[in-house]
């Protein structure tokens, strides 16, 4: 069968049987330069540099890469954004402006809890983290609050520790976070640092001393094998405290995995449940200081260790009671908080600071020595300001040297799988160190960790139109590793940064050239 002439189809014809020649990929295109970005992962997705539009002609670009020949990712990042436009690479908002339109999203209104539900009822406004975190979480907030304060936002602040000095006043002590399965343990007590920001009210004295009576419960007892819940006997007799949770058994929002790492354990059950709440209410959970073996949840220990950043947080707790009953004229409750501020700080000096090593470490009760893990938490006697000259300089020697990574400061040395381990960052920690620092005169070394912090974020807001809850800062990259996927919000990187860039004007990504940016 032949097919009638079709004369006006001899065009098109014509048009597919020519050869053609296939659009070059970028990767062919741009060669050297293609193989320079993507092996240096200069952007977090690799998606990202092939999509690129190019501002000139291709020979012209590798022209000018030639002769430049920008080396390491912040200069090959520069080196783009000077000829290509990235895709999405400006966000609908600066970074600032981003963060201040994000304190909405993540504001909730009073809580009534209905019946049937876990949440805690709040009588004030509040800020969420954001993501799977949906209610008010405990050491979270303070870090919050930071941002919410150089944004201006006095009322939340506000509202947020009448809430809980509420949870206070109903429970003796601030839950983990407002659902009735936290009700066994706090987080880190940040509440007196909280104090520091708000409006002062009357019932801030009396919340704080209700918390210490928390953390302190059966000091003034005998003690089982050293220890009664949260507080320590040190072999010399001083008095510390450890992280603890008063419930048994798995915790109900990881109740699965609780369950798989106690199998896993070859201990007893019970044991395992323990140290998991604990580690959760450390804050870290999980990391390699609460583990035997680094790279097995399973050996967990949490409640065998007295942490460094737990004891300074009760430290400064006991100097803003003490601080707080002078100046309401009770002297009997000043002297008595005083000492026992005094007591804590010769405790961790004893115990807790090594010397020949520099920092500040975590103790171990079974081994009856300090541990070794090396973390970010050698930085809270900076930052409350316990820590002597010698011992700040020492310690600033180190993060300098060991724990400053490209992105920011590293939590620990150890690459573990844990979230609170090498490679991420997280948004308290990086405040903790510049606190610190800048207020033990190591004013450089802070800006510096607060300008690689400040990149970080602002590189991944510029790929992805997100904050994140943590931040891998040695590929400069949305962190990973944990019990549950990467959650964006979010309200403590959003706090943080933002004060941050309170503190450094210049440092603001979106005040600086674009070079500076990295």
């Amino acid at each position: 069968m032949r097919w009638p002439a079709r004369p006006f189809l001899l065009p098109l014809l014509a048009l597919f049987c020519s050869a053609q020649a296939a659009p070059q990929s970028p990767q062919h295109m741009y060669g050297p330069l293609f193989e320079a970005v993507q092996g240096e992962r200069v952007f977090p997705d690799g998606k990202t540099f092939v999509d690129a539009v190019a501002k000139a002609p291709p020979a012209d670009i590798l022209r000018a890469y030639a002769v430049e020949r920008p080396s390491g990712r912040e200069a090959l990042r520069a080196f783009v954004a000077r000829w290509f436009t990235l895709p999405d690479a400006a966000p609908a908002l600066p970074l600032r402006a981003h963060i201040a339109a994000l304190w909405p999203q993540l504001t909730r209104p009073a809580l009534e809890a209905e019946p049937g539900s876990s949440a805690l009822p709040l009588p004030a406004p509040y800020v969420v983290p954001g993501g799977r975190f949906r209610e008010i979480y405990y050491w979270d907030s303070y870090f919050t609050m930071l941002g919410l304060k150089a944004d201006g936002r006095q009322d939340l602040i506000d509202s947020m520790l009448a809430d809980f000095e509420s949870l206070v006043a109903r429970y003796g002590f601030v839950p983990n976070g407002t659902r009735s399965y936290y009700l066994g343990r706090s987080q880190p007590p940040f509440l007196a640092l909280m104090v520091d920001l708000g409006t002062p009210a009357a019932g801030h004295l009396a919340a704080l001393r209700a918390e210490h009576d928390f953390w302190m419960r059966g000091a003034d007892g005998v003690l089982r094998n050293g220890a009664a819940a949260r507080v320590v006997r040190m072999p010399d007799g001083a008095l510390l405290n450890r992280y603890w949770d008063d419930r048994e058994g798995p915790r109900d929002e990881s109740w699965a995995e609780d369950v798989a790492t106690a199998r896993e354990s070859n201990r007893p059950a019970s044991d395992i449940y323990r140290h998991l709440r604990a580690g959760a209410e450390s804050g870290w959970d999980f990391s390699s200081r609460w583990l035997a073996d680094p790279q097995r949840l399973a050996t967990i220990r949490t409640t065998d260790i007295v942490p460094v950043d737990l004891n300074s947080l009760l430290w400064a707790l006991e100097r803003r009671i003490a601080d707080g009953c002078a100046a309401v004229g009770d002297a009997a409750c000043a002297t008595r908080f005083e000492g026992l501020a005094k007591a804590r700080a010769r405790a961790i000096d004893r115990w807790l600071w090594l010397p020949k090593e520099r920092r500040y470490a975590d103790w171990d009760r079974q081994t009856r020595e300090p541990t070794t893990v090396l973390s970010a938490a050698t930085l809270y006697p900076l930052f409350v300001g316990l820590a002597g000259k010698a011992q700040a300089d020492a310690v600033a020697g180190l993060t300098r040297v060991r724990l400053l990574a490209a992105g920011g400061l590293r939590t620990t040395l150890l690459a573990t799988g844990q979230q609170w381990d090498q490679p991420n960052g997280w948004a308290p920690l990086q405040w903790i160190a510049v606190e610190g620092l800048a207020r033990t005169g190591h004013d450089a070394l802070a800006k510096e960790v607060a300008r690689r912090w400040i990149a970080t974020v602002d590189a991944a807001y510029r790929e992805t139109g997100k904050m994140l809850e943590k931040y891998d800062v040695e590929e400069r990259r949305p962190g990973g590793g944990g019990e549950y996927p990467l959650q964006d919000g979010f309200g403590w990187t959003n706090g943080v940064t933002r004060a941050l860039i309170a503190r450094y004007p210049d440092l603001d990504p979106d005040g600086a050239p674009v070079a500076d940016r990295q």
